[in-house]
């Protein structure tokens, strides 16, 4: 059966599903489960971040108890509430759709019908010969990426400007862009909805040249050093899927649909972070629900699987890799069920240690953080989701220091351009999501928070409490581009302007996340979710120097050039 097949008959089934169950309520619980609820809770329903919501699960559960869970958000966790979106009845109407939802299609990961998805979109070998240097910027590692997620946008930035350059639709929720390290003017990105599109950085505009559909729900996404090959992570249907660098051709798929689980049940799973190193010729990658991760190595013949780690622990998710001596020899895992990040040595194909995070804290290091300390040498941090707690450990595998935060953050990242960590608090709550802490690399204390409120950002000591820094961040609505056809490629693009639309009214409050240094590490950039724009601030004091407007959602910011340095990214 076709993937487009599939998922027709999904959506199709979703729907049957959804009217049968929606009462009084006109939500349509499939949709707004697929866009809102299936990042944590699964696309199949069994959990992860959060909790299984599978019907065997929820059958023992109060039906009261999980419409106020819905409307009110659980405490300490990252379930927001939902009580601004969903009336009473609108909780009621998705709770009876969970009891009673059915897994009617069980997806397979096919290589030949993801073959048939594989799309030319431009004419790659003459972009690369009509604009050997780049057209729009000096060097294409001066480029930013960022994606707008309700928009389903990938966009390409000048990072020493700030000028954005192109808006491509790149299907829902763009969720990882990467870098060829080995041929920079080509980079990819990968969408929750499945979509990898290949775009070429010298070219005007940045064009699509390439695009395949590798899954229904994806997220992992890495480049082999050597320049040749990409590879996949699926949520749905489980597994990877490993492509040419230059085409995007399909070459094979690692199915985890019959997979070991820490318990000893076997079942599908899916696949979280997926990682290059330039230790070895490997990709890696794990399997989040059986708790294993795979050792792919890409220069033997039929790209086989040369390592699995079991037993790592429970709901894995993201991971990065230290730098320095040996630099991506290892990978840290998050265990979010088990609260502990993974310790794999890609020299021994074994699990080095664990390393235990704190009772419910949830990891999620997301680029994660790797830089030289004096006093311990290479030390490496992880966020916590679940409370405000930077964990931070040396090569020993011991943790060296607990940086408290106001709140549970996602992502944690530094270069070496700046003095700093930069931690967020997005799952702090609306009091505290508006934060992010610039922690000492070397005394491991916090000495700045950016703190951006609904009419002013401030940039304050954190040891005296003085306001540094003050800045105007009155909100604007957000002035929307329009779609049209690409002129090289075929494929939509947005336009943007750069001209503010009017005050807003009713300002809502910042909700600050993933801080990725760009421009050689002048700056930083920090995305602004619910305010549509992007914050830029200077990478060695944290001061605000500008903000990019008009965009939707901005979730992720990726800059060439620092991703040219950081391994596995």
């Amino acid at each position: 059966m076709k993937i487009g097949t599939v998922l027709s008959y999904v959506a199709a089934m979703s729907l049957a599903a959804t009217m049968a169950q929606a009462g009084t309520s006109k939500m349509d619980f499939a949709k707004v489960y697929e866009k809102e609820c299936q990042g944590c809770h699964g696309p199949i329903h069994q959990g992860g971040v959060g909790a299984d919501l599978r019907p065997k699960a929820l059958k023992k559960k109060n039906k009261q108890m999980l419409v106020d869970t819905i409307l009110e958000g659980r405490p300490g966790t990252a379930m927001p509430a939902w009580k601004a979106k969903f009336s009473r009845d609108d909780a009621a109407g998705m709770v009876d759709w969970l009891m009673n939802w059915k897994n009617t299609v069980e997806l397979k990961l096919d290589l030949d019908q993801i073959k048939k998805s594989w799309k030319k979109l431009a004419d790659r070998e003459a972009l690369f010969k009509k604009y050997p240097t780049p057209t729009d910027v000096k060097s294409v590692k001066d480029i930013v990426f960022a994606t707008e997620r309700d928009a389903s946008l990938v966009d390409f930035i000048d990072g020493t400007t700030g000028k954005v350059l192109s808006r491509h639709k790149a299907g829902f929720a763009v969720h990882v862009t990467v870098t060829n390290k080995r041929m920079p003017r080509y980079a990819y990105s990968i969408s929750r909805s499945g979509r990898l599109t290949m775009f070429d950085l010298n070219a005007p505009g940045q064009p699509a040249v390439a695009s395949v559909q590798v899954g229904q729900e994806s997220r992992g996404l890495a480049v082999s050093p050597d320049g040749k090959y990409v590879m996949a992570g699926n949520y749905n249907p489980g597994g990877a899927v490993l492509c040419d660098a230059k085409t995007l051709e399909p070459l094979k798929v690692y199915p985890t649909g019959s997979v070991i689980d820490p318990d000893g049940n076997i079942g599908p799973s899916r696949v979280a972070y997926i990682a290059d190193t330039p230790y070895a010729p490997y990709f890696s990658f794990a399997l989040k629900d059986g708790g294993h991760v795979y050792i792919v190595d890409y220069s033997k013949p039929g790209f086989p699987v040369v390592g699995d780690i079991p037993n790592i622990g429970k709901i894995l998710h993201d991971a990065f890799e230290n730098e320095g001596k040996q630099m991506g020899r290892f990978v840290y895992v998050a265990s979010q069920g088990s609260d502990l990040m993974g310790v794999v040595d890609l020299k021994t194909k074994k699990l080095a240690a664990k390393i235990y995070t704190g009772p419910g804290t949830k990891p999620h290091p997301g680029q994660g953080s790797s830089w030289y300390n004096k006093r311990y040498g290479q030390l490496n941090a992880t966020n916590s989701m679940n409370v405000g707690n930077v964990v931070i450990w040396d090569m020993n595998n011991e943790v060296v220091a607990n940086v408290p935060t106001a709140g549970g953050g996602l992502f944690i990242g530094t270069s070496k351009d700046t003095p700093y960590l930069w931690s967020d608090c997005v799952l702090g709550g609306p009091a505290n999501y508006n934060k992010v802490y610039l922690i000492n690399k070397q005394t491991l204390k916090t000495d700045r928070i950016i703190e951006v409120g609904k009419k002013e950002g401030r940039l304050i000591d954190a040891h005296s409490g003085k306001v540094l820094q003050t800045w105007d961040a009155t909100q604007y609505q957000t002035v929307k581009g329009k779609e049209v056809d690409s002129k090289i490629s075929k494929e939509k693009l947005v336009t943007y302007t750069e001209k503010h639309g009017p005050a807003v009214k009713k300002p809502v409050q910042p909700r600050l996340l993933h801080a990725e240094p760009a421009n050689h590490g002048k700056w930083t950039f920090i995305s602004e979710w619910t305010t549509g724009r992007i914050g830029v601030y200077e990478s060695e004091t944290g001061k605000f120097v500008k903000y990019i407007y008009n965009m939707t959602t901005p979730t992720f910011t990726y800059s060439v050039e620092h991703r040219q340095e950081v391994p596995g990214a």
